[in-house]
């Protein structure tokens, strides 16, 4: 019973954390920049993976798109194997195949987790270290709202397939009930063990005692 509750949190937490790195695809604000004029803000830049006001086909660029499209397809197929693993649902066979499914399903979800976390780190990384190099010229950006959402997301996705893991070793250490076979046992021998032990309950035909004038 733990183990399944185990599993459904798993399964709760994975999904949510899937959700919020998937989320992040179409999100502009990956990074933000203003332009403060006297009294308000005059202008406002973002830009995301896939489009900022100038054209950036970078390497870091490619590879940051790259690692959020794999967390999210591996997130979908952790997903799928989760469900198939689950104790709580009728599909994927015996509770043995079950079990070597949802931990394949925790381990799809923390390499998704860690995808996601290495994209948004690397394009943090980028931004922060453009934005404090004083012989960077160019437009300088701030962290966006979706890298903070992405690293959220991949927490939940590590957390969730860590959770899928240990569940799996909770299945292995549940007891199982053992029956051990002595054979038949005759009626004399099963007579015998009756009579034999302390406190036993001995079967002795009617005393039949008469006395000399029983039947005076």
């Amino acid at each position: 019973m733990a183990s399944t509750a185990l599993e459904i949190i798993a399964f709760v937490v994975s999904i949510s954390g899937w959700v919020l790195v998937s989320s992040t695809l179409p999100t502009d604000y990956w990074k933000v920049s203003t332009i403060d004029g006297t009294v308000i803000t005059t202008a406002t830049y973002f830009a995301n993976l896939w489009k900022m006001c100038v054209t950036d086909s970078t390497g870091y660029i490619q590879a940051c798109r790259g690692l959020m499209i794999a967390a999210v397809s591996l997130g979908f197929f952790g997903s799928i194997f989760a469900l198939f693993g689950m104790k709580c649902t009728k599909v994927g066979g015996s509770d043995k195949a079950k079990a070597k499914i949802a931990c394949l399903a925790g381990i799809v979800f923390i390499l998704s987790g860690l995808c996601s976390m290495t994209g948004c780190s690397l394009y943090a990384n980028k931004i922060t270290t453009e934005f404090f190099d004083p012989l960077f010229m160019e437009q300088k950006y701030e962290l966006g709202a979706a890298l903070f959402i992405g690293w959220a997301g991949a927490s939940l996705c590590i957390i969730g397939g860590v959770i899928f893991c240990f569940s799996i070793s909770d299945n292995n250490k549940t007891p199982r009930m053992g029956y051990t076979y002595n054979g038949p046992t005759s009626v004399m021998s099963s007579r015998t063990k009756y009579q034999g032990g302390e406190g036993d309950f001995k079967t002795t035909g009617p005393s039949k005692q008469f006395d000399k004038n029983a039947y005076v």
